[in-house]
């Protein structure tokens, strides 16, 4: 039988879940705690119990995700991988969590200040397997040399613009499965030397 503390987790991860679903299809700024409570057949109280502000809720939505996504960044890319597997790698996480990315992407200027920390770990970590290949790369001049914030900006530059206007580049279903592997092949031609692309 589960202690309490246990059922008090368990009803908060419940309560995440359905307020991540929520986030996901209708934004941060549009998801209420009554859609919240509704969801899970919980009492406004009883949501409120585990996130006492709106703040607190779209911060634990944010963090979840952001440790999702990074996560998964860490476990595809290993060590030995070309800078295409790393890129094909962010694509494969943000793909995994494109919709509610995406809510991030659009409407974290409009959330508490503190889901920043969430947004530039995620960035830190694609930034920080990017160096890592990209760095050799460009000493074996297969990559053109460039200060790392600018490949790494240009990159994520592409990827947002589409995740941005999704609706217009993929109405009908995920900019990342329509057109992943044309964003990475287009930054590739960008980025890489004659000698990189033999």
């Amino acid at each position: 039988m589960a202690t309490r503390t246990e059922q008090r987790e368990a009803t908060r991860q419940r309560v995440l879940a359905a307020a991540t679903r929520l986030v996901e299809q209708r934004g941060f700024t549009a998801t209420r705690t009554a859609d919240v409570a509704r969801a899970t057949r919980l009492s406004h109280g009883a949501v409120f119990v585990h996130f006492p502000s709106r703040k607190e809720r779209d911060l634990a939505v944010a963090a979840a995700i952001g440790r999702a996504i990074t996560d998964r960044l860490h476990a595809l890319a290993r060590d030995g991988q070309s800078f295409r597997d790393v890129l094909r790698a962010h694509v494969r996480c943000i793909e995994e969590h494109e919709a509610i990315y995406a809510r991030l992407l659009v409407e974290g200027p409009l959330l508490p200040k503190e889901v920043g920390r969430t947004w530039t770990a995620i960035q830190s970590a694609v930034a920080h397997h990017l160096g890592r290949v990209a760095g050799p790369a460009m000493q074996a001049g297969a990559i053109r040399a460039m200060p790392l914030h600018l490949l790494f900006n240009t990159w994520i530059g592409l990827l947002h613009h589409y995740l941005v206007n999704r609706a217009l580049f993929a109405p009908d279903g995920s900019v990342l499965a329509t057109h992943g592997e044309t964003l990475v092949a287009h930054y590739l031609a960008l980025v890489t030397t004659k000698k990189g692309a033999r």
